[in-house]
């Protein structure tokens, strides 16, 4: 059973457990929180204020996610009580020295982390901001100073913004929490960069993924359940188009939640498992649903409920409520919730989940036919400016304006509205990149555009300067310079042949008599095979050979004339 204490202020949720004691401080901040121009700061913060522990005995972490952060340690009531703590006065005065250290460290962390196969749907749905920063890299960490820092913790790792909660039989000795005071911060607003939904967007080529909010509440969980489970059963069991079929459940704090689904993918599959997928889910919104199905998720579902509270593992959800401004919910609450919950019930969570709908389609295949509106991929208009055409590409343009960019081309324009901008990427060399609340970007590269370096002072200067984040110096082979009409790709042109016609002489010279010679020997061993039945089948593998190098000294042949073309 749950009990409801405090110590030092901040609240705590506390329960016995079979095992070890753990216990895990938690603060109502994430990457929901942050701007995209100041993208992992809070990544920063539990990073320096772990460091004074190094290699310990015992086991602790810390972990940052979208709307929480915590730390968390499990051992002795001694050891407990020296992490805590000493969290709390890190916290009070971080080790600046290890600023640049810490940075490095967590860009080696991002650049080792794999994305996963429904990462991008984030983005799709909330673009560039809140619950959509946590697919983009840690774009921030470059620019973040000591103040920076300081001014977050003051913010967020507060005792008002704080729940503890602790497994084990009662707060222990010495635990004293020093932090200080604020106040408790609101949940992030989930932003929207989808105009219609259901909606749709082609993904990877090996999977199909879907994902919708909802409220939070048994039934939906007990809907994500029983839709894996269909799922699973038609796309493997039934068809075997698709090996993992799985469903997530993730719980929101402003009371929704998340329910995604994944199914991977063979190319030549694409379709079925698509149509498959997309079946499912309108069996579902026509109450399709298998009623065995219902009971055997429910009934998992409260055998899960009532392990974790044997083991302590409800508590962090209770402490995540508390600080969300719900009430912590007893395991006989939950399970009653969870039994009433039936057929109708999942059948009206389906009808809900398909109107929010975000579809991710394999490769280049599309959802139009199933009632999905295609996610925009580019912007409906271009900034009224002045144009800068490309040195490679005159088709190409940036369009800069007073109020916007764009980057013109191909049929198509990205604009970024200075106004809704949710950071301008600054690297040393000149380049910058524009991201849109809706996720689109502008990139532009100057040294590729008619007088590009002059634009940069009245393009940063309409961007307001703590959406700037100042990005690492990039290798100089890395900046890109004009090509030749006809080269594709950015990077320095490349040298021009110090030769001369020289090369190709040669090469006429020693190709041309190849090529006669293979070529008449072969067709010669050719028509001899004609007229001998003994040794045949040798004379037409040496003839099919002596033709093999024919074509070869014909390939140089071709080449030496491109060059003394200048081709």
């Amino acid at each position: 059973m749950i009990t409801e204490l405090e110590v030092g202020g901040i609240p705590v949720v506390l329960a016995p457990t079979t095992g070890p004691m753990h216990a895990g401080l938690v603060f109502r901040v994430g990457f929901a929180d942050e701007t995209l121009a100041r993208r992992g700061i809070t990544h920063l913060v539990e990073h320096l204020a772990l460091h004074s522990f190094g290699v310990a005995d015992y086991h602790y972490n810390g972990a940052t996610g979208v709307e929480f952060t915590f730390f968390h340690m499990q051992g002795a009531e001694a050891d407990i009580v020296a992490f805590l703590n000493g969290v709390c006065a890190a916290l009070s005065d971080l080790p600046m020295q290890r600023l640049v250290t810490e940075k490095e460290i967590l860009r080696t962390e991002e650049n080792g982390r794999g994305e996963g196969p429904t990462e991008a749907m984030a983005l799709w749905r909330h673009g560039a901001r809140d619950y959509g920063l946590a697919t983009y890299p840690e774009w921030g960490l470059t620019g973040i100073t000591p103040d920076d820092l300081r001014a977050w913790v003051a913010q967020y790792f507060t005792k008002e913004n704080a729940v503890l909660w602790i497994a084990g039989p009662g707060v222990p000795e010495g635990l004293e929490l020093n932090l200080p005071s604020g106040r408790r911060q609101p949940v992030p607003a989930p932003s929207s960069a989808l105009p219609v939904r259901p909606a749709h967007f082609s993904g990877p080529s090996n999977v199909v993924g879907w994902d919708t909010v909802v409220r939070r509440e048994a039934r939906s969980a007990v809907f994500s359940g029983v839709l894996e489970r269909a799922l699973f059963r038609s796309l493997r069991q039934e068809s075997g188009l698709s090996y993992t079929v799985q469903t997530n459940y993730e719980p929101r704090a402003d009371g929704s939640a998340v329910v995604t689904a994944v199914a991977d993918v063979l190319p030549e599959k694409q379709s079925a498992v698509l149509g498959g997928f997309v079946d499912v889910l309108a069996g579902f919104r026509l109450g399709l649903i298998d009623e065995a199905d219902v009971k055997t998720v429910i009934t998992q579902r409260a055998e899960e409920a009532t392990r974790a509270e044997e083991s302590g593992a409800r508590l962090p959800g209770q402490a995540f409520n508390l600080l969300s401004g719900r009430p912590v919910q007893t395991l006989e609450d939950s399970l009653a919730e969870l039994r009433a919950v039936t057929v109708a019930d999942v059948a009206a969570v389906a009808v809900t989940a398909h109107a929010d709908g975000l579809l991710m389609t394999p490769g280049r295949t599309r959802a139009d036919w199933a009632g999905y509106a295609e996610a925009p991929r580019e912007s409906e208009s271009v900034a009224q400016g002045t144009a800068y055409p490309s040195l490679e590409d005159p088709s190409v343009v940036v369009v800069a304006g007073e109020r916007g960019i764009s980057l013109v081309g191909d049929g198509s324009a990205a604009t970024v509205h200075f106004d809704e901008c949710s950071v301008l990427l600054i690297w040393p060399d000149g380049a910058r990149r524009f991201v849109g609340h809706d996720g689109i970007q502008v990139h532009f590269e100057p040294t590729l555009f008619t007088n590009g370096h002059a634009l940069l002072p009245a393009l940063d200067s309409r961007v307001r300067p703590e959406l700037h984040a100042a990005m690492p110096a990039r290798d100089p082979s890395r900046i890109p310079a004009p090509q030749p009409p006809g080269q594709r790709g950015y990077g320095h042109p490349q040298a021009p042949s110090q030769g001369g016609k020289a090369g190709p002489i040669v090469g006429l010279v020693f190709a041309v008599p190849g090529l006669l010679l293979f070529g008449g020997l072969g067709l010669l061993m050719l028509l001899a095979s004609t007229l001998d039945d003994v040794d045949r089948g040798f004379e037409v593998v040496l003839g099919l050979i002596f033709l093999a190098f024919a074509a070869g000294a014909g390939y140089g042949v071709f080449k030496a004339v491109r060059s003394l073309r200048g081709r």
